[in-house]
């Protein structure tokens, strides 16, 4: 059955299969240091080529590679770059695995960078590529409201191509331990056990730590091969 689903960080809204989250939105080595300000420069040479470029997740489940297809959505794929070179991923918990159906990530572990990040909207792209399994689409709430959570496909999607959500890359490596993510919490409160959006937003990885210790988290996340390619 599909549900609408709401993801409370940043105003995001997804039409998924699953339960719905009220408040409206879509783990265990010490924590990385996360840039204290934007270093969009840093991407730049990412994001003025219009290259596809992969990146290297470093999780507590293992390793995993995201192809990202510029010419699929490229403001969306710029972000992402951004995201990444600015080390906003490390330390993130996967908060809302549902099996046969996605991982979600992209709530930082430090509300102040959460904070920095919320108004940073990114414009639409058009939706070119099907939500398939192992392909990674960042969340949105309607036109032009994508920031920086995203999920990967556990389960044929497809009807979310309709809604906007436009897949900007997909898993080459280690799909494995995508799928092996801890997925006991299941959906969040107050539709199911797992954890509230709105105390991540508020509290980061205090409240998940205390309350969901058994979350998988991204350790680190490199961009690790810019090319053309498509492999």
């Amino acid at each position: 059955m599909w549900r609408t689903l709401c993801l409370i960080p940043f105003g995001f809204c997804l039409t998924l299969v699953s339960g719905c989250t009220q408040n409206g939105q879509t783990n265990a080595d010490p924590p990385l240091p996360v840039a204290s300000a934007v270093k969009q420069a840093s991407a730049e040479s990412v994001e003025s080529s219009g290259e596809s470029y992969k990146v290297k997740f470093e999780t507590s489940k293992g390793d995993f590679v995201i192809l990202v297809q510029h010419d699929w959505a490229p403001n969306g794929a710029d972000r992402f770059a951004e995201l990444v070179e600015n080390g906003f991923y490390n330390d993130c918990r996967f908060f809302r695995v549902i099996n046969g159906f996605m991982a979600q990530v992209g709530m930082n572990g430090d509300p102040s960078v959460n904070g920095r990040w919320q108004n940073r909207k990114i414009p639409d792209d058009r939706v070119l590529e099907h939500n398939l399994p192992g392909y990674v689409t960042f969340a949105t709430s309607g036109p032009n409201s994508r920031t920086t959570q995203f999920f990967i496909n556990l389960g044929s999607n497809i009807r979310l191509d309709g809604d906007g959500f436009a897949p900007f890359g997909r898993v080459v490596q280690g799909m494995d331990v995508v799928e092996s993510l801890y997925d006991g919490y299941g959906e969040g409160a107050p539709q199911g056990r797992g954890p509230s959006q709105g105390k991540i937003q508020a509290e980061g990885n205090a409240y998940l730590n205390r309350e969901f210790p058994k979350l998988d988290y991204i350790k680190r996340a490199t961009i690790i091969e810019r090319s053309g390619a498509d492999g």
